[in-house]
């Protein structure tokens, strides 16, 4: 079975500077972060405030499950970090 990510939810963590979006393999949840910095090198004009940095998360979602399904692939653990 291969990792999805039904679930197009995300959420901004302030503090770590990231945002958290989960997938799943089976029954099995994976947690995934995404620091701001690789949004800011897909979008260069991002600017810093929770509305922009999660638009622009929308904008490239299929980029960044990309890179998380690969990260997948290549080391199956619970949670990681996209930076």
């Amino acid at each position: 079975m291969a990792l999805n990510f039904p679930n197009p939810s995300r959420s901004y963590d302030a503090a770590k500077h990231c945002e958290w979006f989960w997938g799943y393999e089976n029954a099995r949840e994976v947690t995934f972060l995404v620091n701001d910095a690789v949004l800011a090198k897909l979008e260069p004009a991002m600017g810093p405030a929770e509305p922009e940095v999660l638009a622009a998360f929308h904008r490239h979602r299929d980029q960044i499950l990309e890179l998380a399904r690969n990260r997948y692939a290549s080391e199956r653990q619970k949670m990681y970090m996209l930076c």
